[in-house]
């Protein structure tokens, strides 16, 4: 599958070595035309078992094509985000399928600021992979390699933050437990929360040797967690932390046990960076309102972008927004990077907590209370733009934005339409106060988009 994100599928299935090298030679030819000297590239993966083979591939052919690469080993995509940043490279690829199975693989680019490509920038790429135009240099132009390992860099950097105070985090005694999925936040998070203050023996470790084998479905949903649940609830652990296998997304288990909607790790972190300094909030149609809720209470304003994090970057930048984010457990802080980063949120939502001397649980309480719905319809043969302009058309006169689909907004809830680019299918999202109203609001506009 490829996108302007990035490349992605099943390693071995579609996924295979040509596949690799094509759009790593592209990306490299790309790098080529950015840089005004020698193009240096940071590449990062995750601990997926086809990761070092792929590094390997990757790698090889960026120093074939004229590139220097800084190989970070395991790594998360936030830390290869910091890694561009640090190291003043030319771009960034992490190997990552993000939330995808054990068995899929994927190169997702980073440009010279250590964000996701924009989509000129992406568009480019694809153009010169499907040109076929040979991008190797000559032999006495093949770049170098060397070894950097930034994940201590960019948790120094989150220690260096005026807002963390390692003390005040240390006198809460906090028990946490830590569920890696196997892999690279396995590593990132129990270190970062021992160099918080956090004591070695108050970190229950779940699922944190990167094997790449993951011991649940990957994606931190209450669906997948019922072990990590039950673990918060026997450990008498404060809080539970789970990544996805890149550590770029971030879910809470409250004391207790009790699962905290992705959708809130970014509420919270707004919530706590409120209290300390003003400006605007950025996130994507499909979040919920809780944020614009949250907003209120500060006088603040949210700003809402299409779905994709780069899409939610370009618009934080355009308002100059103090936070960012998305639904799915993605925190960005811009005086860090412009990238989702789960180590950021860690160190946000422990902060807070140590500051407000509440426990998750009351702080969740204190927070608006809304469900999100995600269904599909399927549309066979029709053109889905053309049933999205009708329904934007039908409804002009209500609160309603074209720039991502369709999202209609009203006073019990909202509900966002938007085409799938792989499958004959709209996506349907929908939120209001209670689960039942959010399915049918769905289901209205989903019989509402197929009348004629």
């Amino acid at each position: 599958m490829v996108s302007i994100s990035g490349i992605r599928g099943i390693f071995g299935a579609g996924l295979d070595p040509g596949v690799l090298v094509k759009y790593a030679s592209a990306y490299a030819a790309w790098c080529r035309s950015q840089a005004k000297g020698r193009p240096s590239v940071v590449v990062g993966r995750d601990a997926r078992v086809t990761g070092p083979v792929c590094s390997d591939l990757v790698r090889a052919t960026l120093r074939s094509c004229g590139c220097d690469v800084i190989d970070a080993g395991l790594a998360t995509t936030p830390t290869v985000e910091m890694g561009v940043i640090l190291s003043g490279a030319t771009g960034g690829i992490v190997l990552s399928a993000s939330h995808n199975p054990a068995e899929w693989n994927a190169l997702k680019l980073l440009n010279g600021k250590g964000e996701f490509l924009s989509p000129e920038e992406g568009a480019a790429v694809i153009a010169l992979a499907e040109s076929g135009e040979p991008a190797t240099v000559a032999w006495d132009a093949v770049g170098s390699e060397r070894r950097h390992d930034f994940m201590d860099e960019h948790i120094e950097a989150i220690l260096a933050l005026e807002f963390v105070d390692r003390a005040a985090i240390g006198a809460r005694d906090f028990r946490v437990v830590v569920d890696g999925i196997d892999s690279v936040g396995g590593i990132a998070i129990p270190r970062l929360l021992e160099r918080l203050g956090v004591r070695p023996e108050q970190i229950v470790r779940l699922h944190c040797e990167p094997t790449g084998r993951f011991s649940h479905v990957a994606e931190p949903l209450p669906e997948h967690l019922g072990g990590t649940m039950q673990t918060v609830r026997e450990a008498g652990a404060d809080v539970g932390f789970v990544v996805d296998p890149d550590a770029d997304r971030l879910a809470l288990i409250a004391d207790g046990g009790v699962y905290v909607s992705e959708e809130l790790t970014q509420v919270i972190a707004a919530d706590f960076l409120w209290k300390r300094r003003k400006g605007p909030f950025a996130t994507n149609l499909s979040s919920s309102r809780a944020i614009e809720d949250v907003a209120a209470r500060y006088g603040q304003r949210v700003f809402r972008s299409a779905v994709g994090e780069i899409n939610v970057v370009k618009r934080m930048q355009e308002v100059g927004a103090v936070l960012g984010g998305e639904g799915n457990g993605g925190v960005i802080l811009p005086e860090l990077h412009h990238g989702r980063d789960a180590l950021v949120g860690v160190a946000m939502v422990l902060q807070h907590l140590a500051e407000e001397g509440r426990t998750l649980s009351q702080v969740r309480a204190a927070l608006p209370l809304y469900h999100i719905v995600k269904q599909k319809t399927d549309i066979g043969s029709l053109d889905p733009d053309a049933l999205l302009a009708r329904l934007a058309e039908r409804y002009a006169g209500s609160r309603i934005s074209t720039i991502d689909g369709v999202k209609l907004d009203f006073d019990e809830g909202w509900v966002h339409l938007r085409k799938s680019n792989t499958e004959p299918i709209v996506r349907v999202y929908s939120e209001a106060k209670s689960a039942e109203q959010a399915s049918a609001l769905g289901r209205r506009f989903m019989d509402d988009l197929l009348e004629g």
